[in-house]
């Protein structure tokens, strides 16, 4: 609903620069999600799929960040420094926020469908049983490539990451998995996540923190119209209409 709702609201209201955007948005996302649903699973396609939603990730927080930073300077009256009007600048900061926070979230439930599929056909992940292949220690169970350095070696191409379940990954994909993909657990054996002791650098603690943004707003969303639905139907029950 997400996705397609927002199409009829651009239409009909003639916003065109929404619109561009959500097409471009869509058609780079319908080809990498085909990607990721297609068996056999290529080889390069799990290091597409995370580095094309980790750029918008990336996208969407620089774009929420300038927004919100462009309200509050609207708000202390700092626009008037720059001879702004306060109704351009504030629209300007809202639409980046608005920009920033919907395709932050409709990125994330995109990866996680994604991650979802490309995990359960390379057959290390189940989401619902016993993984159908057992995990050698020097495959990443996140892409299926062999893992080439040791975890206290720094990697020319690939660093890796143990889990606290010693599981070994490449940094990129257990990353990937973890914040783009939505998941905190192991992709092999389900173990919880720590992710203050993964990001332990204060620098991506922003980023653990965001992505928690976007998922309440994501529920907030979806459970809206039944919360408005429901005070609706006690107002009505109780003659309040």
């Amino acid at each position: 609903q997400m996705w397609v709702v927002p199409l009829y609201f651009t239409v009909k209201l003639s916003w065109w620069r929404f619109l561009v955007i959500w097409v471009l948005f869509s058609a780079v996302t319908a080809f990498v999600t085909f990607r990721a649903t297609r068996k056999p699973l290529v080889q390069t396609t799990p290091r597409l799929v995370y580095k094309w939603f980790l750029l918008i990730y990336k996208i969407s927080y620089a774009t929420g960040i300038v927004g919100y930073m462009a309200v509050m300077f609207t708000l202390f009256g700092l626009n008037l420094v720059f001879r702004i009007k306060p109704e351009d600048a504030m629209d300007f900061g809202i639409s980046l926020l608005f920009y920033g926070l919907y395709y932050g979230v409709l990125e994330r439930d995109f990866a996680e469908m994604c991650a979802d599929y490309m995990a359960s056909t390379i057959g290390f992940y189940s989401a619902s049983g016993m993984p159908t292949k057992h995990l050698s220690d020097s495959v990443c169970a996140v892409c299926g490539q062999q893992i080439l350095v040791d975890v206290s070696e720094e990697g020319i191409i690939e660093n890796t990451y143990r889990l606290s379940c010693n599981h070994v990954f490449h940094e990129f994909c257990i990353r990937g998995w973890c914040i783009v993909g939505k998941k905190q657990t192991c992709p092999y054996c389900k173990e919880k996540v720590d992710l203050k002791r993964m990001f332990s650098n204060p620098w991506e603690r922003p980023h653990v923190m965001y992505g928690q943004l976007l998922d309440w707003l994501r529920y907030l969303v979806a459970w809206q119209p039944v919360i408005i639905g429901l005070v609706q139907g006690i107002n009505y029950a109780l003659g309040l209409e």
